[in-house]
C-alpha cells in the first residue's frame, strides 16, 4: 500500500485568518515522527487519503488545503487551520465528521485528543446560540445575583409520577428554584412522561402559590428525535418553561433540531456519556464539547463540580470551561485558543454531582455566583427529609453570599447544621 498523506505539503509559516477554523490536537504518534503524524491528521481530516489521487487538482489544494502552523514536540500539541469552505454552515455533525472523525482511528496514532476549536465568524453565524442564556434565565426566575439552587429527584429511577411530583414539591417549598429529572428517567412503565409532566407541574404551581417564588421544572425529553420533539411540544403546551436533553447520547443533530424548533423553551443540557471521550489522552476535551454546545444553543450546561462532588474535573479545568461558555471574548493562553463569540449569549454553568450544603461556600469561591448548584442526594438524603435538605442548600448559599462562615450561620439554622453534621464541610 502506498502512502500519500505527505504528497501535499501541509506545513506553512502561517497566521490563521478570519475565515479559518483552528483545531488544537494533542498527538502521540505510533512509529512515526510528530511532524509526520500531523501530516496524516491534516490530510485525513480534509482533502487527503492514503494514496495519490488523479482527482486532487492544484485548484482544490490551493482552495481547501489546511495548514499546520504550530507544533510543540515537548507537549505533543499541534495546531491546524482549516479553510471555512471545508465545512457546511449550520451542520455540526459534518464539522465533527471532519475534524473529529476518521483521524481518531488512524493506526499511526497511539493517542489523539482534540483539545480546542476556534470557530470563525462565518461558521458561528450559521448557528443560533442560546435563546435565553444567563440573563434570560435570571429574568425568568427573578433571581438576580445569587446562584440558582436545584435538585434532581432521587432515586434516579423507581418513583411513580405522583411520588416524583411530591418529591419535587418538597424540594421547591424547601427553597429550590429548580427541580430536574435524572438523566436516565424518560418514560418508563413506572413513570410515564405525560403523567409525570401533568403531576409535577401541578405541584410546581402549588409550590409557587405557597412560596411566592418562581419555580422551574426541567423535564427530560430525551428520546429518538421525532419522539423527543413531541415531548418538547407537550411540555410547552402544558405551560412548562424548560426542556432537558441528554445532548451527547441524543446527538448534536437532535440538539440542533430542538434549538431550531423555536419553541421558547430553556434548553438544559446534561452531558451524560461525556467521559467516554473526555477522560484520558484519547478523545475530545470537555472544553471543546462545551463550546459546541454553546454554539448550537443550549442555555444551561453541566460542567463539573471542581472536585468538590463525585465527578472528575480539576478546579482549573472546570473554571476554564465556565469562562469559555460565559465570556464574550477568550484570549489565547497555554493550550486554550482565542475565541471571539461575536455576541452569542452566555451559557449558565451547572455544577452537579455529589454536592451538599457543606460544599457550597467553597464551590462559590471557585466558580463564582453565576452558577446553578444542583444537589440530589444532598437534598433528598438529608436526615430531616427533602424539605430540610432544600432548606440547608438555600441556607448555605445565603451564608456564602453574605460572607458569613458556614458554621456560624448553622448555629441559628437547624437544617444547615444537620447537613454539616451528616456530611461535613470542605
Amino acid at each position: 500500500m502506498s502512502n500519500a498523506y505527505g504528497s501535499v505539503n501541509y506545513f506553512e509559516k502561517y497566521a490563521p485568518g478570519k475565515n479559518d477554523l483552528v483545531c488544537e490536537y494533542r498527538v502521540e504518534p505510533k512509529g512515526i515522527t510528530l511532524e509526520r503524524a500531523a501530516q496524516h491528521i491534516a490530510a485525513e481530516s480534509s482533502i487527503g487519503t492514503w494514496t495519490g489521487l488523479a482527482t486532487l487538482t492544484q485548484g482544490i489544494i490551493r482552495r481547501l488545503k489546511p495548514k499546520i502552523f504550530f507544533i510543540d514536540k515537548r507537549s505533543g500539541l499541534v495546531r491546524i487551520a482549516y479553510p471555512a469552505d471545508l465545512f457546511e454552515k449550520g451542520n455540526m455533525p459534518q464539522v465533527l465528521s471532519s475534524i473529529a472523525g476518521n483521524i481518531f482511528g488512524m493506526d499511526v496514532l497511539k493517542k489523539l485528543r482534540l483539545e480546542d476549536i476556534t470557530f470563525p465568524k462565518s461558521i458561528m453565524g450559521s448557528f443560533s446560540g442560546p435563546e435565553f442564556g444567563i440573563g434570560g434565565i435570571r429574568k425568568m426566575t427573578g433571581v438576580k445575583k445569587r446562584p440558582l439552587v436545584g435538585t434532581i429527584v432521587k432515586p434516579k429511577l423507581g418513583l411513580g409520577s405522583r411520588e416524583h411530583a411530591k418529591a419535587a414539591y418538597n424540594a421547591w417549598v424547601g427553597g429550590c428554584d429548580i427541580v430536574k429529572d435524572d438523566e436516565n428517567l424518560t418514560s418508563q412503565s413506572f413513570n410515564r412522561f405525560d403523567e409525570r409532566l401533568k403531576e409535577t407541574l401541578k405541584m410546581r404551581d402549588r409550590a409557587e402559590s405557597e412560596t411566592g417564588e418562581k419555580k422551574m421544572y426541567m423535564i427530560n425529553i430525551t428520546a429518538e428525535t421525532g419522539e423527543m420533539m413531541k415531548r418538547a411540544k407537550k411540555a410547552k403546551k402544558a405551560g412548562n418553561e424548560y426542556a432537558m436533553i441528554d445532548m451527547l447520547t441524543s446527538g448534536f443533530s437532535a440538539l440542533q433540531t430542538l434549538r431550531a424548533s423555536e419553541l421558547g423553551l430553556v434548553i438544559h443540557a446534561h452531558r451524560a456519556g461525556h467521559a467516554a471521550f473526555t477522560r484520558g489522552k484519547h478523545g475530545i476535551s470537555m472544553l471543546t464539547i462545551a463550546k459546541i454546545a454553546r454554539l448550537i444553543g443550549v442555555d444551561q450546561l453541566h460542567i463539573g463540580t471542581a472536585r468538590l462532588g463525585k465527578m472528575e474535573g480539576s478546579p482549573e479545568e472546570v473554571v476554564g470551561i465556565e469562562q469559555e461558555i460565559e465570556s464574550g471574548m477568550i484570549k489565547g493562553k497555554g493550550h486554550v485558543l482565542e475565541q471571539d463569540w461575536f455576541g452569542i449569549k452566555p451559557v449558565f454553568a451547572v455544577a452537579s454531582g455529589g454536592l451538599y450544603a457543606g460544599a457550597v461556600p467553597k464551590l462559590i469561591r471557585i466558580m463564582g455566583s453565576n452558577i446553578i448548584i444542583q444537589a440530589g442526594g444532598g437534598v433528598h438524603g438529608h436526615k430531616g427529609g427533602s424539605v430540610s435538605g432544600a432548606m440547608s442548600m438555600r441556607q448555605a448559599i445565603d451564608a456564602a453570599m453574605n460572607k458569613i462562615p458556614l458554621k456560624e450561620y448553622a448555629e441559628k439554622h437547624r437544617e444547615l447544621r444537620q447537613a454539616i453534621e451528616q456530611w461535613g464541610m470542605v
